[in-house]
């Protein structure tokens, strides 16, 4: 289907109509109008903020692995140290991303289902690796984990790391992101998770130590970073603006702002708890240890016992709901629900669990007469599939 009634998919999410709308507009070139460089340096303005920096942020024209890819090659060379931390799939990804860029990385890994807690380990491996550059993701959406940045940001300062690169792109606008208090070198972040724009903007805060990395390392690919130092000063961009997309950031970014940032952070948490407190309820077990910080933008939540994945995902979609699996090892073991942006919304929340008891409900009241023919609670081959296995597809 090309929309469904309930969308809690964690990201891209539901886009409201106000950021639709700045795609309506017939926008002549940006490269040769003043409305364009205005509406760049505004939107620049209104991004500061979520990102809690004071530095100048670069808006591209792409998805958020732009900006993932973008800072690594712009600030790496072969032969360059990097120190990825690691709770989940994008955590242990960046560091292959590293890789193959010809760099030696060590990789400080955790389960999928922890956050970071004692950096004891860490430091050790931080003073006798001396990298050029730490890695860490503050918001893991396939875990629905949330990493605590600031205490690593003081670790990387005091150790004199030179950079600290941070994916705060599921995180930054529903979470506190504070990329200078932290000491975030590269804090990268996206259109469509927390800002509910589509999926054709990244956009990074750059600090002024890696602004000097990147002249130093003078990458010149389409996506580096370099030539968007002077871009706005100099009128002129690597490559042909997206004005609907900076529009459409602009909208995005203005609606947190009039909501204000602390409200928005308070209305993540208030439906973050909802949700995982129904789904306790019904019986079902949140992937996050207890010991782990759980997300405000995403719930990760153990498939029930005895169901499948596809299953399970086509009954909730027969019911207009759509929610997400998970990648890498998580793959076919839990589902994740996106209440980020405009899906943090407790009302949408609410009728996203009413689905998923319905469903819960409908396989729990076949069992008694699956028990009765096998003994144990297994389906018949011709048994209806609303949850649970194959019945012969």
């Amino acid at each position: 289907m090309l929309t469904y009634p309930i969308p809690m998919v964690p990201g891209p999410v539901r886009v409201p109509s106000a950021i639709l709308a700045a795609y309506q507009t017939g926008y002549g070139s940006a490269d040769l109008e003043d409305e364009f460089f205005q509406l760049y340096a505004e939107t620049e303005a209104r991004l500061k903020p979520l990102l809690g920096t004071c530095n100048p942020v670069v808006l591209q024209t792409g998805e958020g692995m732009l900006a993932l890819w973008s800072a690594l090659k712009s600030c790496l060379a072969p032969g360059d140290r990097v120190l990825a931390v690691a709770t989940g799939v994008f955590g242990y990804g960046i560091g292959d991303m590293a890789r193959t860029l010809g760099c030696e990385v060590r990789t400080l890994g955790l389960p999928y289902d922890q956050t970071l807690d004692d950096l004891t380990a860490l430091e050790q491996d931080l003073k006798a690796f001396k990298p050029k550059m730490i890695t860490a993701v503050h918001c893991e959406t396939p875990s629905g984990t949330l990493n605590p940045i600031a205490e690593l940001g003081r670790l990387k300062h005091r150790l004199g790391i030179p950079l600290l690169y941070v994916d705060a792109v599921a995180s930054a606008g529903g979470a506190p992101v504070e990329a200078d208090a932290w000491q975030i070198d590269l804090c990268l972040c996206a259109s469509q998770k927390c800002l509910s724009a589509p999926a054709d903007m990244a956009f990074l805060a750059v600090s002024a130590r890696a602004w000097d990395v990147i002249e130093a390392v003078g990458y010149a690919g389409y996506d580096a970073l370099k030539p968007f130092r002077s871009a706005l000063k100099d009128r002129y961009f690597p490559y042909t603006p997206n004005w609907q997309g900076v529009a459409a950031l602009h909208a995005a970014a203005g609606l947190l702002l009039d909501e204000g940032l602390a409200e928005s952070f308070a209305r993540h948490q208030r439906v973050a708890a909802y949700c995982r407190q129904e789904l306790v309820r019904l019986g079902l077990e949140l992937f996050p240890a207890p010991s782990a910080v759980p997300s405000p933008t995403v719930t990760a939540v153990k498939l029930p016992a005895g169901t499948s994945w596809p299953a399970f995902d086509a009954a909730l979609r027969r019911r207009g709901l759509v929610v997400a699996g998970s990648y890498g090892p998580l793959a076919g073991k839990i589902f994740r629900l996106g209440h980020m942006g405009s899906q943090a919304d407790l009302a949408l929340v609410e009728k996203a669990v009413a689905v998923i008891a319905g469903v819960i409900q409908a396989a729990a009241a076949r069992r008694p007469a699956l028990q009765i023919w096998s003994g144990h609670d297994r389906q018949p081959p011709d048994a209806p599939d609303e949850t649970g296995g194959n019945s012969g597809a």
